[in-house]
């Protein structure tokens, strides 16, 4: 049962990834901007725009363009940069590895943060560390990404620096191959600022799922049987509570993939965000549609990987 499940999850995000290629490239030639005139500069006459168009291929019907895309993508090749030359596979294998980073250590990070409020929250009902906490909650989900950044940098840099302790660095990125341990550093106050706009959702979450886990017959069973209370909260309340905060994470990180521009931004990372962006602003339709087969391939695996841990999480859901 298991294989069948997991070949019919391939198949749909097989065609949930081709649908979302051919929406992304049909929308790139309704919107304005022509690639070629932009490469070839104000100063470009008609037949030098004429040409780059002719080298680029993109005097060619539209429809012809798509199929000669989907036919070097089922290879493995995902074009050229029209402005750099180079192939996306190489461009976005150099912006990859800060943005994983980032998501990756930031996703530990607000889990811990999220998950441990909300279920403090949730079994301290109306208290006044409930109340605390649901505060900061709404505080974390109201605050702007690139205000928490800014914020963290004039803190936890300028102010440390100008007192003569420069522990944290400001931006850059640093390969863990080349060291862990300024890797770590360097990504420090990244991972907080995307952990504490994160985790506020998070924590009304986990609290929310937690309260309705918490009503449960079979929670009331485990009490008046003496259950200790903390193995009811911890191994029967939330493993089962943790289903909806899981999708959530599968969502979240497939999706801030190819969207963490402002933190990558603000600390200077790079990153796929950043790449992105220059992309659609040059009209750069290779290196856009490799960062959306990025994204939307992420986004894929992360629901197949939550599928699967439904029927670890809570022994009631069956693969079907």
């Amino acid at each position: 049962m298991l294989r069948r499940f997991l070949l019919r999850r391939t198949l749909l995000g097989v065609l949930v990834l081709w649908l979302v290629s051919l929406g992304t490239f049909f929308l790139f030639f309704v919107a304005p901007g022509d690639p070629a005139r932009t490469l070839a500069g104000r100063q470009a006459t008609p037949e030098q725009v004429d040409l780059i168009r002719h080298n680029l291929g993109l005097d060619r019907p539209t429809i012809v363009q798509y199929f000669d895309y989907l036919g070097r993508l089922l290879h493995g090749d995902l074009g050229q940069s029209y402005f750099s030359g180079e192939s996306v596979g190489k461009l976005l294998a150099q912006d990859f590895p800060p943005t994983f980073s980032l998501v990756l250590g930031g996703a530990v990070l607000w889990l811990c943060l999220g998950v441990g409020a909300g279920v403090l929250s949730a079994t301290r009902v109306r208290s006044f560390l409930d109340r605390a906490l649901t505060t900061l909650a709404l505080a974390g989900v109201s605050m702007p990404t690139f205000v928490v950044g800014l914020l963290l940098l004039y803190f936890f840099f300028f102010q440390l620096t100008m007192a003569g302790a420069p522990i944290l660095p400001p931006d850059s990125y640093v390969p863990f191959s080349e060291n862990p341990g300024e890797w770590a550093r360097h990504l420090i106050l990244p991972w907080i600022t995307l952990a504490m706009v994160q985790a506020a959702s998070y924590a009304r979450l986990t609290r929310g799922s937690m309260l309705d886990v918490l009503g449960e017959d079979y929670i009331r069973t485990a009490r008046a049987k003496g259950v200790p209370e903390g193995r009811v909260i911890y191994r029967h309340g939330l493993r089962a509570a943790l289903t909806p905060v899981v999708t959530q994470l599968g969502v979240d990180i497939g999706t801030l993939i190819g969207g963490l521009v402002v933190t990558e931004s603000v600390f200077g990372l790079g990153g796929i965000g950043q790449a992105v962006v220059q992309a659609f602003i040059s009209g750069d339709l290779p290196v856009i549609m490799g960062v959306v087969i990025l994204a939307t391939t992420a986004v894929v695996v992360a629901n197949l990987v939550v599928d699967i841990a439904y029927g670890l999480l809570d022994p009631r859901i069956r693969l079907a």
